[in-house]
């Protein structure tokens, strides 16, 4: 497959599969006139790696996950550590946007948007947190 077919199979832009392959995440074979084929097996790492990214998942996380999809006597404790890892700082992320709604939501309530020069929310965000 050349970079548009599997540009196409994969979801993922041209541009994106050439960085991946700049920082060493996938290795596609090149012809002898030196243009990229990709195979099968590419097109499912490319697959992988969208998917992982797509749930989060840093580059080097996807590295790291990937060699260990690759690694066919991993333990799977591995992988289930860096998932919870990952599970864990989306729940302090989704925490911090729940807590920054709260504060935004009272100062918001608190502003009757009257014309006065007179602003809670402006009077919030100039306070010490």
């Amino acid at each position: 497959m050349n970079i548009g077919e599997v540009s196409t199979r994969a979801g993922l832009p041209a541009k994106t599969i050439r960085y991946y392959e700049d920082i060493d995440l996938i290795r596609p074979a090149r012809d002898r006139n030196g243009y990229r084929a990709f195979g099968e097996n590419d097109l499912h790492k490319l697959t992988f790696i969208s998917r992982a990214r797509a749930l989060g998942f840093t580059i080097e996380n996807c590295r790291v996950l990937l060699a260990l999809w690759e690694d066919q006597s991993r333990a799977n404790t591995d992988v289930k550590r860096i998932a919870g890892e990952h599970l864990a700082q989306i729940d302090q992320k989704i925490a911090d946007l729940q807590s920054m709604r709260e504060t935004l939501g009272e100062l918001v309530h608190a502003c009757a948007g009257d014309g006065r020069p007179d602003c809670p929310i402006l009077t919030g965000l100039g306070r010490p947190r």
